[in-house]
């Protein structure tokens, strides 16, 4: 299955109306990390390497806000760090809630119990929570004993209380077409709304700098995984053509400007996992950034990434444009 109907209504009217507008760089969504802070220590993730004076700030509100209105973005990704620790994540969720945009949540989980009072169901809103496969492989990821069930157990009761709940699950050089299966058959069965997948990205700063997938590595760790019609019966947030581009059936562009990341040190430049300087304004960013120097053959850095932040607006893009693709997408092929 692809993604929720809702969604992809959502960015078809907006892909229309940035058409008419003739505007040709543009956001789908934005990265939006009002912290860097985190209670774990993932090996994949670099955030916490920030400086302590930076671990220790926490996004004004009205900058937060500010910066997804000035975008124009449709949907928002909020992240961080774990943004259940920012005090006033609540608020910054309402106001976007407010503005008629979708948003996700990202989150470890181990907060959720904790601060699940101070939200209310929505249809734009859905939690993100991060699985980073079964329980010993999502333990030993996170780098905390406990955490896959203290996760799952999160998930069941945002479940219990109305919610929409999405997972978020990153796969590396260890993971086998069968741990894809397993993983993504346990959450079908949890009951989890849609899943989103990623292959691991060579992100600079994370700790564990050894267990990244190669583009090969990649296509045929998700052609075997997605063999026999696989699928069609998870109810992945992807369109049919990124899931096609992680299997190696087409080849697509990065358009590095269509999920960009805004955090405490401004818009990151080019992309989520690049980091070549920040620009204060969205306007900036668009207009100073050397977009045509970023993406496979272009930049050694981004020689293996086939991540979601590069590829699916480029697959979103060629679905909305093309009317079997539409169509293909609508049913879930």
């Amino acid at each position: 299955m692809a993604m929720p109907l809702r969604q992809s209504l959502r960015l078809g009217g907006y892909l229309m109306k940035q058409k008419l507008l003739r505007k040709e760089k543009f956001p789908l969504l934005v990265e939006l990390e009002p912290l860097f802070a985190c209670n774990l220590k993932c090996g994949g993730c670099g955030k916490i390497a920030q400086p302590h004076t930076l671990l220790k700030q926490r996004m004004p509100v009205e900058q937060a806000v500010g910066a997804i209105e000035e975008s124009g973005a449709p949907m928002v990704s909020i992240a961080g760090g774990e943004p259940l620790m920012h005090p006033q994540i609540d608020e910054i969720t309402r106001q976007l809630l407010a503005r008629g945009k979708i948003i996700f949540l990202c989150t470890n989980a181990l907060l959720l119990p904790k601060h699940i009072h101070k939200f209310k169901p929505h249809r734009n809103f859905a939690w993100m929570v991060h699985i980073d496969g079964l329980e010993d492989r999502h333990d030993a990821s996170v780098r905390k004993e406990g955490g896959f069930q203290a996760a799952v157990d999160a998930i069941k009761l945002a479940k219990e209380k109305g919610f929409r709940v999405m997972t978020n699950t990153t796969f590396f050089t260890g993971d086998t077409p069968q741990d894809v299966i397993d993983v993504l058959d346990y959450l079908n069965d949890l009951g989890v709304d849609n899943m989103q997948i990623s292959p691991g990205y060579a992100y600079e700063k994370a700790p564990d700098q050894d267990h990244w997938l190669g583009v090969q590595q990649t296509r045929e760790l998700f052609a075997k995984a997605f063999g026999g019609g696989n699928r069609k019966r998870w109810r992945l947030n992807h369109s049919p053509v990124f899931l096609d581009f992680l299997e190696g059936k087409r080849d697509l562009e990065c358009t590095p400007w269509g999920i960009p990341s805004y955090s405490l040190l401004g818009w990151q430049r080019p992309c989520y996992l690049l980091d070549d300087g920040y620009a204060k304004t969205y306007r900036e960013l668009i207009e100073t950034t050397e977009w045509e120097n970023f993406g496979r053959g272009k930049d050694p850095r981004c020689a293996n990434c086939m991540a979601h932040c590069g590829y699916e607006p480029t697959a979103v893009i060629a679905t909305l444009g093309s009317l079997k693709e539409s169509v293909r997408a609508a049913v879930g092929h």
